[in-house]
């Protein structure tokens, strides 16, 4: 019999986002969605200590972009105003209203280098278009922060301290977290969930229920690197893995609009019918789509470009046809 082929990386070079997903048979196992223009995990600089903490080895510098990280490991002569030799060790984590956690970084001797691209980190293999509706698919649920499944729901949250998941739905308790667990994984992986989760199971007063629940838990994590606490007696379990980067979960609720727009420049894509391309969306879909991504727009498709605003379309509603020039 022919042997199977294994996962395959593919990416996707969008307009302001590169995307990735990993496919096997048809199925989508995991996803990686990254918007360049910010310090990224990896990343070497030369950059400038604007702040030290007292008596700390800690403080914050900024790079050439403007963008500033937190800094630890600070040699003891370093002091404020010095150029340092930066490793970014974590990408600024989004949060609601705006605000976002800085990046992180300490001191290295390694030679200055660019940002990774998600081709050096992943492997796998550039594609014009991913196939199907996969990313549509799996870009609605992260939207809706919300995966069903037979008996049951997960509700997914990302806030500044961790990323909640709620199970909620009909079945029996125990029943309805067993249900859950290959979902729960599942979703690590679909949305790149890191850091730290906490998932509010039903609880389950029989120590017994509690024990399988957290069997089928590790069971269903295997290759994801973690710490994790047992279930305690109101359901609650804590998950813990290294954070470099902002879920796909946290990109798309911290910014809508910027997560919208994005989504209507990859359906504009690909039209396929000939002439203008007219691009309908909420304003402030519109408003978060730059000169340069438009330009770009123009550039790939080599079509003029014009644009109705429609305040009554929901902000993910956007979408692109052909018209007559």
């Amino acid at each position: 019999m022919p042997k199977e082929a294994g996962p395959t990386w593919l990416i996707e070079q969008g307009i302001g986002e590169v995307r990735a997903l990993l496919c096997q048979d048809g199925a989508v196992l995991a996803a990686r969605l990254e918007w360049p223009g910010a310090l990224i995990a990896g990343q070497v600089e030369d950059a400038k200590l604007i702040h030290r903490t007292a008596g700390s080895p800690r403080g914050t510098a900024r790079f050439a972009s403007g963008e500033e990280a937190l800094v630890s490991r600070l040699p003891s002569d370093a002091s404020e105003g010095a150029m340092l030799r930066l490793a970014v060790t974590r990408a600024a984590i989004p949060e609601s209203h705006g605000r976002r956690k800085l990046a992180q970084a300490r001191p290295t001797t390694g030679a200055p280098r660019p940002a990774p691209t998600l081709a050096e980190t992943l492997g796998g293999k550039i594609v014009h278009r991913f196939p199907g509706d996969d990313w549509e698919d799996l870009f609605a649920d992260a939207w809706e922060g919300q995966i069903a499944f037979a008996g049951g729901a997960l509700l997914l949250c990302p806030t500044p301290a961790m990323t909640l998941i709620d199970i909620d739905g009909p079945l029996p308790p125990r029943a309805l977290a067993l249900a859950a667990v290959p979902h729960i994984a599942s979703a690590l992986r679909r949305f790149d969930i890191h850091g730290s989760i906490g998932i509010d199971f039903p609880t389950l007063p029989d120590k017994a229920d509690r024990r399988a629940v957290d069997e089928a838990l590790a069971a269903a994590l295997t290759g994801i690197a973690h710490e994790r606490t047992a279930m305690n007696g109101f359901g609650f379990v804590q998950i813990v893995t290294r954070l470099e980067r902002p879920s796909m979960l946290a990109r798309i609720m911290a910014d809508r609009p910027a997560a919208a727009a994005r989504l209507l420049l990859r359906r504009a894509e690909g039209v396929s019918e000939p002439g203008v391309l007219l691009l309908t969306a909420h304003p402030a879909v519109r408003a978060a789509v730059s000169l340069a991504w438009q330009a770009e727009l123009a550039r790939r498709t080599g079509r003029q470009i014009t644009w109705r605003e429609d305040a009554g379309l929901a902000l993910a509603g956007g979408f692109a046809q052909a018209i007559a020039p």
